[in-house]
């Protein structure tokens, strides 16, 4: 059985930092493209950042230079270190693995957690 459990959000002030972890079990993590995706109420999920099973990041436009995607193969592991939050980084994040095109049906979500950015 495929989990993904995400760790790490919270409430935070304006220029602060938080560090998200996502623990995957159930797959071969090495071989999965890896992603964080957040959702805010009212709109449409978004990815935020992704690393490919090779290490390739890319990164949204609206958090370049503040946020850092990392995964750790040893650990079955992804973070995402947030710094210089703002209030539109307020969402629940998701983490992804994937390992789309190849095997589209390789799709897996955490539940999600909560990020509030807030003085």
């Amino acid at each position: 059985q495929v989990q993904l459990v995400e760790s790490g959000g919270g409430l935070v002030q304006p220029g602060g930092s938080l560090r998200l972890s996502c623990a995957a079990s159930g797959i071969i993590f090495s071989f999965y493209h890896m992603g964080w995706y957040r959702q805010a109420p009212g709109k449409q999920r978004e990815l935020v950042a992704a690393i490919g099973s090779g290490g390739t990041t890319n990164y949204a436009d609206s958090v370049k230079g503040r946020f850092t995607i990392s995964r750790d193969n040893a650990k079955n592991t992804m973070y995402l270190q947030m710094d210089s939050l703002k209030p539109e980084d307020t969402a629940v994040y998701y983490c992804n693995a994937n390992r789309r095109p190849l095997i589209p049906t390789r799709d897996y979500w955490g539940q999600g957690t909560q990020v509030t950015v807030s003085s």
